[in-house]
């Protein structure tokens, strides 16, 4: 009997999340705790499942908030190592006009990037049923090593392996390493969720049926779902599209998370109902993921306020 369901390894760090403005007309910023991978993890935590994270914070205030904050949500933190060197990072966050966001990354380096294959917890990973990673665990040499070493023992321990790109283009020195990472991933994974832009930027189309198809083709995974911000997602299921329309909200207040609570519920609806789908239950899937992206864009910040499916 494994003691976690899901285990995540990469970055943590605190989203600094605009507020209002001070009395003397400076812009002020809310500590947010976020990271993608314990995002998703906090998302699975709140429906009831077992969880545990990898990863490295600062030997810092904000090191020990992150790791206070996983703690009381339930997510269990012997795979978090500290660095007396390295500081926690720091992502500020603009909001954009249509309610998307800029970031501004403070992380070079960042204590995220410094995670050693030697300090990677292989006895936690065995613990698991499923390994979860994305990309930003791969932009410095060390934390991809480890990354990489992580994923092929998962696989060898037969866990699932989830991937899920998260593409932060500023945080490449070259994006054709990112396009290599993100092949990697797809490369090496069962269940890979991908935004919209991740399809565009590997496969030069903006036809997202088209993308699938193209994306499909390219990655090892077994379960495929294309996240297409307000307009919705796609899946597949006995070789056919499954596309779901988005939940339209009046106003959104912060779209941190969106994504990550897409990935928590798909990994939610594989671990009750397995990998093979049907295409009732793949629209199923994609319509309770895409109501509950839509109840976190109502609120600012994302680990700390993850809702129920």
């Amino acid at each position: 009997m494994k003691k976690f369901d899901v285990i995540a390894l990469g970055e943590i760090l605190i989203d600094m999340a605009p507020g209002e403005q001070s009395s003397q007309g400076n812009d002020t910023f809310e500590a947010c705790p976020g990271g993608a991978p314990c995002n998703v993890l906090s998302l699975l935590n709140k429906n009831g499942h077992k969880t545990a994270f990898i990863g490295k914070v600062g030997e810092d205030m904000f090191g020990r908030l992150l790791t206070d904050t996983i703690e009381e949500i339930g997510i269990n933190t012997e795979g978090v190592v500290f660095d007396k060197e390295v500081r926690t990072t720091l992502a500020f966050v603009k909001k954009l006009p249509n309610g998307d966001r800029d970031f501004s990354f403070y992380r070079n380096p960042g204590a995220d990037m410094m995670l050693n294959a030697s300090e990677v917890k292989y006895g936690l990973i065995e613990d698991s049923k499923i390994f979860h990673f994305g990309t930003l665990s791969m932009t410095s040499e060390c934390a991809k090593e480890a990354t990489k070493k992580a994923v092929a023992f998962a696989k060898e321990k037969g866990l699932l392996v989830s991937f899920d790109p998260n593409l932060r283009e500023p945080l490449w020195a070259n994006l054709d390493d990112a396009k290599a990472a993100i092949k990697w991933g797809m490369e090496n994974c069962d269940i890979l969720k991908i935004s919209d832009n991740e399809v565009e930027f590997m496969t030069g189309l903006t036809d997202m049926e088209a993308g699938y198809k193209k994306i499909k083709e390219m990655s090892s995974a077994k379960q495929v779902f294309v996240t297409l911000g307000p307009d919705g997602s796609i899946g597949m299921a006995d070789g056919e599209l499954v596309k779901v329309a988005g939940v339209k909200m009046e106003s959104v207040v912060d779209t941190t998370g969106a994504g990550d609570t897409f990935m928590g519920c798909a990994l939610h609806y594989i671990l009750g109902h397995g990998m093979e789908l049907t295409a009732d239950q793949v629209k199923e899937l994609l319509t309770k993921a895409n109501t509950t992206a839509a109840k976190v864009t109502q609120v600012k910040g994302a680990l700390k306020v993850m809702p129920e499916i």
